[in-house]
């Protein structure tokens, strides 16, 4: 029996190899794979004393030979297959163990490996004869099936050749997307009218988008309880999610998970840059319940509770720095929370909340990459989209009416337009002194969205702001806000009735700024 062994990652392949010698196995191994195998001491023959041919062009031709493929292709079941080889004095090879360069870890050309697919994909097709590893992990239930029963079952020859078919994929959806971003996908293949000044090459989407999903973990269950669900990361990449640490509490579900996401990526984007102040979000259902900002983290979670307490139950909390005693303390004393995430715990805090909260899971989790490109599955089609980022600066927006807003309504503006952009259209946040207060989210009308929102803010609209994520159609939305005692209000603009919104803004006395026509739609 031989086995051909060639890796870049040589986690386990000398007690591998030492392993499979001690089986009787004949060992084949080349390049690196070979030097690390005469330092063990282990024998084994080299690919270019097999081949008769020497290694070339800086290691980029060495297991590319009748030899080596020949060996490994042949079906054992057809008689002329196995003449051939007899005839050209080819030996049978029973066993590939071969992983690829890292290329997501580095992405070059020559990190594009070459030889290591061919040999992968030759030993996956010839499952039924050859046995094929790619992951380093099964040299132990390899060795054990060869002790145990002398040779790999077919059904493990299947499950090998299946991971090493998903090893490879992922392997060329890694170069592709690095030559899609390395020169752009260019502006014919990607249909757009080529010359066209209004199209940036840079951000169009390529015409084949590849991606190989790796399982990164099980969850409860799906949306339902019903439904089965696990958490994917693109094969190669590494996702902020794969550094989450649990302290406690139940396995996380889908939709844990989905709302834990939006908690965190909301609450790392409320402050203002070079603002001292921390956040506080309050998640339910991917929206927002709760916002806030303050220099202490108490008071910040304490306010960002106070905007809707009752749909705060069985939400996320996202905790803009490290829980104390104190804010533990302050979380213990609110609603239950099914996720509380945070970059840190105290020990002390840690303990108080899991002996006051056994069923809330706690995460502590580092800040997360953004968002790039976002996709929807449709059955068989995919919405694929860049994901949605502030295009426009708030030092850009215009105010369109005689009364201007106060800094501090800026400000509020500024934190209203982050909570409402979050938030599922239609869409209206009121915020007041750094506080969300009232949020009206996914309704068809967005008079209904203001007046669930100013219902939510009761008293506490008065003075402040408010954002709308797509622009007012008609004065009705506007007025619902200014009846609330709203003073000021952040939207798109582009509607080809503004006129009439800004004159009846100027009549009521309120003021209303133009965030350049940028819409935040969110479904």
């Amino acid at each position: 029996m031989k086995a051909l062994l060639s890796v870049y990652d040589k986690t386990g392949i000398e007690d591998l190899a030492r392993g499979l010698s001690e089986l009787g196995w004949e060992l084949i191994s080349s390049g690196g794979t070979s030097a690390a195998l005469a330092r063990a001491g282990i024998d084994h023959v080299e690919v270019s004393d097999l081949t008769g041919a020497p290694e070339m062009l800086g290691g980029r031709v060495k297991t590319l030979h009748p030899v080596i493929h020949g060996g490994i292709l042949a079906d054992r079941s057809q008689p002329d297959h196995l003449d051939v080889l007899d005839r050209l004095g080819i030996g049978l090879i029973d066993l590939v163990v071969c992983n690829l360069y890292p290329f997501s870890s580095d992405p070059s050309v020559e990190l594009i490996d070459v030889g290591g697919p061919t040999m992968v994909r030759a030993a996956a097709k010839n499952h039924d004869h050859v046995g094929v590893v790619v992951d380093p992990d099964e040299y132990g239930n390899v060795l054990a099936e060869l002790r145990n029963d002398g040779t790999l079952s077919l059904d493990t020859r299947r499950r090998l050749a299946r991971e090493a078919f998903a090893h490879t994929a992922g392997y060329d959806a890694a170069i592709v997307a690095w030559l899609d971003e390395r020169e752009g996908p260019g502006l014919n293949t990607a249909g757009a009218r080529s010359g066209a000044d209004e199209f940036d090459t840079a951000a169009l989407l390529p015409p084949t988008i590849h991606l190989t999903l790796e399982r990164a973990g099980s969850l409860r269950y799906g949306e339902n309880p019903h439904q089965h669900g696990a958490r994917y990361r693109i094969a190669g990449q590494h996702s902020w999610w794969d550094d989450v640490l649990q302290h406690g509490g139940k396995e996380l579900s889908y939709l844990n998970i989905f709302d834990a996401d939006a908690a965190w990526r909301l609450v790392h984007e409320l402050p203002a840059s070079g603002n001292a102040d921390v956040a506080v979000a309050i998640i339910k259902h991917a929206n927002p319940c709760g916002a806030a900002l303050d220099t202490d983290l108490v008071r910040a979670y304490e306010r960002a509770l106070e905007c809707d307490p009752q749909s705060a139950f069985g939400g996320i909390v996202a905790i803009g720095g490290p829980v104390t005693v104190a804010v533990a303390e302050a979380i213990a004393a609110g609603p239950q929370a099914d996720v509380i995430i945070a970059p840190s715990y105290a020990d002390a805090a840690l303990a108080q909340l899991a002996s006051k909260r056994k069923a809330t899971r706690l995460l502590s989790a580092p800040s997360p990459e953004p968002l790039v490109r976002q996709y929807r599955g449709l059955g068989a089609s995919v919405l694929v989209q860049d994901a949605d980022r502030f295009v426009v600066d708030p030092s850009a927006w215009e105010v369109a009416t005689v009364v201007r807003p106060t800094d501090e309504q800026w400000r509020d503006l500024a934190l209203a337009w982050k909570v409402c952009a979050r938030t599922t259209s239609n869409a209206i946040a009121i915020v007041n002194n750094g506080q969300a207060v009232g949020v009206g989210a996914g309704q068809q009308s967005r008079v209904v969205a203001a007046e669930i929102a100013v219902g939510k803010a009761g008293a506490r609209a008065a003075g402040g702001a408010a954002a709308s994520d797509a622009f007012f159609p008609f004065p009705d939305g506007l007025m619902v806000l200014a009846s609330a005692g709203v003073a000021a209000v952040v939207q798109p603009g582009g509607s080809i009735r503004d006129d009439e919104v800004i004159a009846a803004a100027d009549e009521a006395g309120i003021a209303v700024v133009m965030a350049g026509g940028e819409r935040h739609f969110r479904h």
